[in-house]
């Protein structure tokens, strides 16, 4: 058997994947990774298959040592200040961990989330269908929880490790300085103009009340046309809901799966990333775009990262 064993978990480390899709018609939400550029060059670092578990932490990693009799390739993404044997290691590439080793995440440079994945995977069993933690239910991951200090963490038997060495390309979304683009929506006609207007022209900070459920910004108040109420309906990733207190709430990957305030406009996908970067204080601005444009814009960004993707399985 081989295994981490946690020394220091950091802050907020839990076990993260694709996410548990086709349930929030039962009122569960899918969960999973807040940043998937990361997250998948994670994977492919490591040669794990698309979608395997990974260790996602926020803004200080845990202290990890590598248990067992094999060796095994592992990598960390994000913006990251890592030391293995006390040695600095770069992120974004793979490494080497032999039975013994000491690997500490010790911050985050910039944004707010980094992975960590290791080749095969964490021997854990899927909850409908992945092992993403859900904390609020208790399901997923680590007995349903983020990681805690003298956990013991198995890996699943692999026959081929990854490939050390293999480098990619930094990919840090929270560096792109623009404006979240997002479209109108679903309930847009709640609100004026003049409230359109100053919700895209003033800049929020995100509040020290943002967990992976949600975001709540502060700012001035936008007002309502046509009250705060509206009968329940769907939260999708990235839904901006206006409550009664006029401050946006952004509805993040632990999201409710229905919600009665009216829903000025959604974060297009491409976006979803860099906003999964943030953290408290950190400023927001929104930028309205058409629907065709997002979808423009989700195919370009695809389109750079599977060449990424198929770069990097041509070097192992």
């Amino acid at each position: 058997m081989t295994f981490f064993d946690v020394i220091s978990p950091g802050l907020m480390s839990t076990l993260q994947d694709a996410g548990r899709l086709g349930y929030e018609d039962r009122g569960v939400p899918p969960s999973g990774v807040m940043d998937t550029l990361s997250f998948s060059l994670a994977n492919a670092l490591v040669a794990n298959t698309p979608g395997t578990g990974v260790i996602e932490f926020t803004l200080t990693g845990p202290t990890l040592r590598l248990g067992g009799d094999q060796t095994r390739c592992i990598a960390v993404t994000g913006d990251a200040e890592v030391m293995l044997n006390a040695t600095p290691l770069p992120v974004y590439q793979s490494h080497l961990m032999q039975p013994g080793d000491l690997l500490t995440i010790k911050r985050l440079r910039s944004g707010a989330r980094g992975y960590f994945a290791v080749a095969g995977g964490f021997d854990v069993q899927p909850q409908l269908g992945s092992v993403s933690t859900l904390t609020r239910a208790r399901l997923g991951g680590f007995h349903g929880r983020i990681m805690q200090k003298n956990d013991r963490l198995p890996l699943c038997n692999i026959q081929c490790d990854g490939v050390a060495g293999i480098r990619a390309d930094c990919l840090f979304p929270q560096r792109e300085k623009r404006p979240f683009r997002v479209v109108w929506g679903p309930q847009d006609t709640y609100f004026d103009d003049a409230a359109r207007h100053q919700f895209q022209s003033q800049c929020y900070h995100l509040s020290p009340q943002c967990d992976r459920m949600g975001y709540r910004l502060q700012g001035e108040p936008l007002e309502h046309l046509r009250g705060f109420n509206i009968i329940s309906d769907a939260i999708s990733h990235g839904s901006i809901q206006i409550p009664g207190d006029g401050l946006p709430i952004i509805a993040m990957n632990d999201r409710q799966t229905t919600g009665g305030y009216p829903k000025i406009a959604t974060v297009i996908r491409a976006d979803l990333a860099r906003l999964g970067q943030l953290k408290p204080g950190d400023s927001i601005q929104f930028e309205a775009v058409s629907v065709e444009k997002a979808e423009s814009i989700w195919r370009g960004r695809q389109a750079i990262l599977q060449e990424k993707l198929a770069e990097l399985s041509r070097r192992r």
